[in-house]
């Protein structure tokens, strides 16, 4: 299963760096509400990564059955199918899938890379499971 891993939570400096290159990709604009990856404050009060698990969840929930795994098993959503209902965001465990406003469907971490290039401490990368 291809997915972003965070190699060292406690190296996160809160940059936003990866939360920049990631609305940006998507929706071309900085807006961390409209990016699949999340700075959230710890439970030791430190900022720390959410990253998309891979879980599934979303699709589980998907009642349009627009979210299935690729051939990499990470877990994608056809935007044919998506009616934007949020059922999926509300489910997430880890609040990084988006539902944008002015999009007619949702979006979510498909494990591209784009973070973990982003990231100055180097602590988000992709790998197969």
């Amino acid at each position: 299963m291809k997915k972003l891993k965070v190699t060292d939570k406690k190296a996160c400096m809160a940059c936003l760096a990866c939360v920049d290159a990631c609305s940006t990709a998507f929706y071309k604009v900085f807006d961390p509400a409209k990016s699949c990856i999340q700075i959230v404050v710890g439970k030791d009060g430190e900022p720390a990564p959410n990253v998309c698990l891979q879980c599934g969840k979303c699709a589980r929930t998907c009642k349009q059955n627009a979210i299935s795994q690729n051939k990499k098993g990470t877990y994608v959503i056809d935007k044919k199918l998506c009616t934007g209902c949020g059922d999926c965001v509300e489910v997430c465990p880890m609040h990084v899938m988006v539902k944008a406003p002015e999009s007619p469907v949702t979006s979510k971490c498909i494990a591209c890379g784009i973070c973990a290039k982003a990231c100055p401490m180097g602590i988000l990368e992709v790998v197969e499971n």
